[in-house]
């Protein structure tokens, strides 16, 4: 018999979710024969695979040891990279900062020009350094990388720096998961935008993207007597954006802006900037490519200056408590103060 207890990187989920990421080589129908005839029980009782596990329950396996360690996938050796490359990442990402860490998540200051998740199976991103780190640490171990890998929760471009959200655990991964479906877990970002900006504004319209390119472009909202329709298509492929941005500082040719990502697309700040005529400094793929020469040359920018910087909690129950309502933020990269200055 094989006897295990749950553990609060692995509560959360699914039993039969569960059981697949113990016994990977098991196939579904056979393990719910074993739920059914008691092979398989949690808390010593019979269960069909639906419940949710919690810290503490106790799953009881009663296969014999040969069948178990076939299941389990252990006569099988396990690829010389698969946790070399998390270490490597750890060692080799040094730049990276915690802002703040509990038991279930993790708030990275990601530097621009690091990857938050893999492009190619040689990168090395910030999801391979948070589970380096937590190796490291002792925060995790290998075999539970069999159950749970942490990840990162959203994504910044390469180039983009600033506050990523990570989850340590299944239920962390879940909570952010569902703050960011629901929207109401508010992101910020600082950059510098051509012109001046002397009042906020929400923008809003149609994000549309060619995957070819990898470009995305704006389309604005349609006039009254189209809405109902496009409305419609919008809920379909869920295009509908909205930015909202305020200056913070009019400088001589740009505007120090605040911008908050009310929905979450890709390069949508850039785009729908670069829409109403402000594109962001550095932004060579949207951007005043002249103009972006200008700073390359005086100042070395190479890529768009944009930055994560602050992040709000809504009000959160236990087990969060320790978040509920707070903000976060992070300090702006020294190119911003560099770049303030007058060219």
């Amino acid at each position: 018999m094989f006897q295990t207890t749950i553990t609060p990187k692995e509560e959360g989920q699914r039993f039969d979710k569960y059981l697949h990421r113990l016994l990977p080589n098991a196939g579904s129908a056979f393990l719910y024969k074993m739920l059914r005839k008691k092979n398989i029980t949690l808390n010593d009782r019979k269960a069909d695979g639906s419940e949710k596990i919690t810290v503490g329950d106790c799953v009881k396996i009663f296969f014999a040891q040969e069948t178990l360690s076939k299941f389990m996938g252990k006569s099988t050796d396990k690829p010389a990279s698969t946790v070399s490359e998390y270490h490597m990442a750890y060692g080799q990402l040094q730049d990276i900062q915690i802002i703040y860490e509990n038991e279930h998540i993790l708030i990275a200051d990601k530097p621009a020009g690091i990857l938050s998740q893999k492009a190619d199976q040689t990168d090395s991103s910030l999801n391979e350094w948070l589970i380096g780190y937590l190796l490291e640490t002792g925060g995790i171990s290998e075999e539970d990388l069999s159950f749970y890998k942490p990840s990162v929760c959203n994504r910044l471009d390469r180039n983009t720096s600033g506050i990523v959200l990570c989850a340590k655990t299944l239920k962390g991964a879940q909570m952010l998961g569902e703050l960011l479906k629901e929207r109401t877990l508010h992101k910020y970002y600082q950059l510098y935008a051509k012109g001046r900006i002397e009042e906020e504004a929400l923008l809003e319209g149609y994000l549309h993207k060619d995957e070819k390119r990898n470009k995305v472009w704006i389309e604005p909202l349609p006039t009254l007597s189209d809405q109902v329709n496009a409305l419609k298509a919008a809920e379909k492929d869920n295009s509908l954006i909205h930015t909202r941005y305020k200056p913070l500082r009019i400088e001589q040719d740009k505007t120090l802006l605040e911008v908050e990502l009310i929905t979450g697309k890709s390069h949508q700040i850039r785009a729908h900037l670069a829409s109403v005529g402000h594109p962001l400094l550095g932004d060579y793929k949207y951007g005043d490519r002249t103009w972006n020469e200008i700073y390359r040359q005086k100042y070395g920018l190479k890529s768009q200056l944009l930055h994560a910087y602050k992040v709000e909690f809504p009000p959160l129950d236990t087990p969060f408590e320790d978040l509920s309502g707070r903000t976060f933020f992070c300090k702006l990269p020294e190119i911003f103060g560099r770049v303030s200055t007058p060219v």
